[in-house]
């Protein structure tokens, strides 16, 4: 005798769904297991449905519950319900209403009928038929109505939520407009917010509370095979600071971007939250704050709780799952970086990737300017991750250009922070990343007085306090230079140092200039200048698909070398003319691509890449490996 507990259905078509157990007299066999099998949600040709259609299955399950459903030799009829809890076999059929609450499969109103008609969704659904671009269109009229950018990312994580593949559908086509809504600047005042307008969990959320058990804590991800995962612990978020568990819209944002940008499936990708606290009093009287109602653990504490986290990604998903930190203080970041860069294949976007940005920026620029890099004489404002991050990728550059020693390619790079400037008479008082650009001058205080001291050629700001480039900076770079290199870098805009209408009013049209957070074209003297982005998001999405394809074990400084030539690279004569540093972000997906081949290249060439052999045309490779956002064909 077979006793059903229940025909359940499926949350996820092509997943097995919640596991109705069943018990099973002795001497019966087993019926045959009625199922759904979908091909994987990310692949991107062929027919979805390879096993039998929701139809289908609901009909063989009917089949086994009536053959099955027999009385007893007593004459009873055994009831299906949940008394029964013996084994885990199950019977699991879909429904389509369930299909429609799936993001990963639902298309909404661009189902045809064939489809409908075989997964249950007639009458569930209008009878329009509407094909993928008209919905992109109609959603792109929605968001152009709301005013508050904060309504338009909110509107953009819904549409997340609902149906995954119109989402990223809806980005990439429209990849200029919406990326200030996804990422940077709208994305700081999400995490601002982001206990009050918080409506679904995203994302793994790990806390003091689990430490001793992380690994099993990965394991309630649904996903198996990661391939990304990018992670902050919210101290040092954007310019905003402390923003604890609130943070969780940075990897969120982040990986969207992955998908978008460098093609990497949504699948492969998890944003992670680190939890130790906050020392942001206003957050932890917050009624609606979401995080540990504490102050932030330090010292052993911290880092054993790190620890067990990198331990466990790393037995959970391999040695080839990329790690990304985001948004660490300080303190953290340069530590966390120097700890796990020889055993995990990590990267640091504040760091690195901002400094392989705007590498590749001033690489450009130096066809506006003349000259090489080792001509240039490079003055921050700002001396943590981004700013020596920047610094020390310069050098780099330098020194393999001119065969000079790294120590004397770091004295042609100078760096200011809340003290002034960094000189030989402060170095028993740095932080340890500091020291390497503590050389020999006289202190001075102020910023102005340090361009007029260093008389820099290129301006770069870091500080992430906005304002910063006063008229009286930017007056005495183009004072200096007949064409001043100035970016602004910090983010989100109201902490930019500086905005694009000041640098060009400033230096009457003269400057070349650049920001973290976009900046609308100004018009000065009847010419219209067309602001440069120094966006991260140009460099770690194809960054990370390089290392993925290529199956790559370690970062290494040469990788990043390599992603920055790529980028600049991609600036045509056209874009000069406007004088433009950065490609429009429109070809995003193409300079990812450029990207990737070139970052898989190098690692090939050191060595540290496992999948092989390596295929030809890496450029091609690449293409062919990036998530495809286009509505499949169901069965």
């Amino acid at each position: 005798m077979i006793s059903l507990s229940r025909c359940s259905f499926l949350n996820n078509v092509g997943v097995s769904g919640s596991r109705s157990p069943v018990t099973y007299k002795q001497g019966r066999q087993p019926p045959t297991l009625v199922r759904v099998i979908a091909s994987s949600p990310d692949r991107d040709n062929g027919s979805v449905m390879t096993g039998t259609t929701l139809k289908e299955s609901r009909e063989n399950a009917a089949s086994v519950l009536q053959a099955d459903s027999k009385p007893t030799v007593s004459g009873e009829v055994l009831d299906v319900t949940e008394e029964h809890l013996v084994t885990p076999w199950t019977v699991s059929v879909a429904s389509g209403y369930s299909l429609l609450r799936d993001p990963h499969h639902n298309k909404g109103l661009a189902f045809t009928e064939k489809e409908r008609d075989a997964h249950y969704l007639c009458g569930l659904l209008p009878p329009q038929v509407t094909p993928q671009e008209l919905q992109v269109k109609k959603l792109m009229h929605m968001l152009r109505q709301y005013q508050v950018p904060l309504q338009k990312y909110m509107a953009m994580m819904d549409f997340q939520e609902t149906n995954e593949r119109l989402f990223y559908k809806l980005l990439i086509d429209n990849v200029e407009e919406l990326l200030p809504v996804v990422y940077t600047p709208t994305v700081g005042e999400a995490c601002q917010k982001y206990g009050s307008i918080f409506l679904r969990p995203r994302g793994l959320f790990i806390s003091l509370k689990e430490k001793g058990k992380i690994h099993e804590v990965l394991r309630n991800w649904p996903e198996k095979n990661i391939q990304v995962i990018v992670v902050t612990d919210g101290e040092r978020i954007l310019g905003l600071g402390d923003l604890g568990c609130q943070g969780m819209g940075i990897p969120i944002g982040k990986l969207s971007l992955y998908t978008a940008l460098g093609g990497v499936r949504p699948s492969a990708c998890l944003p992670v939250t680190i939890d130790v606290g906050t020392n942001n009093e206003q957050l932890l009287n917050d009624e609606f704050y979401i995080g540990l109602r504490q102050r932030r653990a330090t010292g052993q504490e911290y880092a054993e709780l790190l620890h067990e986290f990198m331990t466990a990604v790393k037995r959970n998903y391999g040695e080839k799952v990329l790690i990304q930190f985001e948004d660490f203080a300080n303190h953290n970041a340069f530590d966390l970086l120097e700890k796990y860069g020889p055993t995990h294949l990590v990267f640091n976007d504040d760091i690195q990737g901002t400094a392989s940005v705007v590498l590749a920026g001033l690489v450009a620029a130096l066809k506006l300017v003349g000259g090489t890099l080792a001509d240039h004489r490079f003055l921050f404002l700002g001396a943590g991750e981004a700013g020596t991050g920047i610094a020390e990728l310069i050098a780099l550059e330098i020194s393999k250009q001119t065969n000079m020693p790294l120590e004397e390619a770091r004295k042609k790079i100078w760096l200011v922070d809340s003290k002034g400037l960094i000189v030989k008479s402060r170095e028993d008082s740095l932080q340890h990343f500091k020291k390497p650009w503590a050389h020999d001058h006289k202190p001075i205080k102020e910023l102005v007085d340090a361009v007029y001291g260093i008389k820099p050629t290129v301006l770069i700001g870091t500080s992430g306090v906005g304002r910063t480039f006063t008229k009286q900076v930017v007056g005495a770079m183009a004072a200096l230079n007949e064409k001043p290199i100035i970016f602004s870098l910090s983010n989100p805009t109201s902490q930019s140092e500086c905005t694009a209408e000041e640098a060009y009013t400033w230096s009457k049209g003269r400057a070349i200039f650049a920001s973290g957070s976009p900046f609308d074209p100004v018009t000065y003297n009847g010419k219209v200048f067309v602001p440069g982005q120094a966006n991260n998001a140009y460099i770690f999405p194809g960054f990370g698909l390089g290392l993925i394809m290529s199956g790559t074990i370690r970062v290494h400084d040469d990788m990043l070398l390599a992603a920055s030539e790529a980028l600049a690279e991609q600036v045509t004569q056209e874009n000069f003319d406007k004088g433009l540093i950065y490609p429009p972000f429109k070809n995003i997906r193409k300079i990812s691509a450029q990207i990737a081949a070139r970052v898989a290249a190098k690692a090939y060439e050191l060595g540290l890449a496992t999948s092989l052999p390596q295929p030809k045309d890496l450029v091609k490779h690449a293409e062919s490996c990036m998530y495809n956002p286009n509505y499949r064909s169901y069965r």
